[in-house]
């Protein structure tokens, strides 16, 4: 008898996607068979993209393209090593140099993904006696970063900034407390609380980590995030950031002081132990990253669009609720349910991203729909309409509403 098969036979996750397929509504690994636009092709058909991290819309623009073609003329396709070795380039350290200054800070390094980056970071700046202090919707990467860590961990409900200062009341004054969020939280879309976690960070001498996986190219002057957007970069200890959505490329980055920086080169298993970005992926985040510091007009155009559609969503009656950014929840709290919109508005042209559970609740499922500045109003009206006449067929919003 196989136990590992027989174990894994009856996980509760393949048993939802085992059902799923059943009804005909799986909605998982569909093939796109184009480039990564407003519009790509699925099994031969054009839909709608509202299901994308690429923010500012940049993984086609032809500047980050011939970065990256250039890139591989150069330096070829791979880099056989980790950074720590002979895994690093000029334009890695160029790259590095421009995001420490666009973020204010003494330095910053770069990793193979923005996973590893949380993943990296948070694992090895705490030792047993210290504190990690994290919001409980905070990303996956930075959850399994403080579970390889030896430092006590220390949960507050989201956003809340009453259960955070209880935990705090509860850390060893003389002991390292890291405080860890996310600046834009990916699945709902709302801001963290980051005027009070900065003053909580003070009466208590925290430090504080931001992803801005979500806020980079969103927020901010420039697309610096949601720190910036508050004013407060300079009270931020360490930034994170990724170069998979705004940046249109793979990868990510820490920002923050020196001797930090210093530590995880040396320390950080997965800045040592992987190879290094490859070096169009590099070229194409350090072009998008020129694009985004260069073309405010992006940023506004997104801004228009996610204004436009969060008025249109409540005006529907959709439950959206507390986001107030390009990551629009549409709340269907029912995982079949759930399914079959993401099925029927696929069918109608519209592709959007179902989260059901076990990721979340079952009564806490949702679309997620996302903006691009890319997209046009024309093609955000055709999806309004679409979701709107979809819900009403499934009860989506007579459901919400009673």
């Amino acid at each position: 008898m196989n136990l590992l098969v027989e174990k894994l036979s009856a996980s509760p996750v393949c048993e939802v996607a085992r059902q799923a397929k059943s009804k005909g509504i799986y909605p998982y690994f569909r093939v796109i068979e184009s480039d990564q636009d407003t519009e790509v092709t699925i099994s031969g058909r054009k839909v709608l993209m509202f299901g994308s991290n690429a923010y500012l819309g940049l993984t086609n623009h032809p500047k980050v393209k011939e970065a990256a073609i250039a890139a591989v003329k150069k330096y070829g396709t791979g880099m056989a090593g980790s950074r720590f070795l002979n895994g690093t380039l000029d334009i890695h350290v160029e790259l590095e140099k421009k995001i420490a200054r666009f973020m204010g800070k003494d330095d910053a390094i770069t990793y193979s993904t923005g996973f590893q980056v949380n993943l990296g970071v948070v694992s090895c700046l705490t030792g047993r006696e210290d504190y990690i202090l994290w919001d409980e919707l905070d990303h996956a990467s930075i959850i399994e970063g403080h579970r390889l860590s030896y430092s006590q961990k220390l949960k507050f409900r989201h956003n809340d900034m009453e259960s955070l200062e209880k935990q705090l009341q509860k850390c060893e004054p003389d002991k390292v407390k890291l405080i860890v969020v996310d600046g834009v939280f990916s699945m709902e879309g709302d801001i963290a609380n980051l005027p009070e976690i900065v003053r909580l960070a003070k009466k208590y001498n925290a430090n504080i980590m931001v992803d801005e996986a979500h806020g980079l190219g969103v927020l901010g002057r420039q697309g610096r995030g949601a720190c910036d957007h508050f004013g407060l970069l300079p009270e931020v200890d360490l930034v994170m950031g990724t170069f998979s959505k705004s940046l249109a490329s793979i990868g990510g980055f820490i920002a923050g002081a020196q001797p930090v920086i210093d530590h995880l080169r040396y320390t950080s298993r997965p800045y040592i132990f992987s190879a290094s970005n490859t070096p169009a992926a590099t070229a194409a985040a350090n072009a998008a990253l020129d694009i985004m510091m260069n073309e405010p007009e992006r940023i506004q155009h997104l801004w228009d669009l996610t204004d436009y559609a969060l008025r249109r969503f409540r005006e529907m009656g959709c439950e959206i609720g507390n986001t107030s950014t390009p990551i629009i929840p549409l709340f269907i709290r029912d995982n079949d349910k759930t399914f079959l919109v993401v099925k029927k508005l696929f069918e109608q042209g519209v592709f959007v991203n179902p989260v059901v559970s076990p990721a979340v609740n079952p009564a806490d499922t949702l679309i997620r729909f996302s903006l691009m500045a890319t997209h046009t109003f024309d093609q955000l009206d055709y999806a309004l309409e679409k979701i709107e006449k979809c819900f009403q067929k499934v009860g989506v919003l007579e459901y919400q509403l009673a």
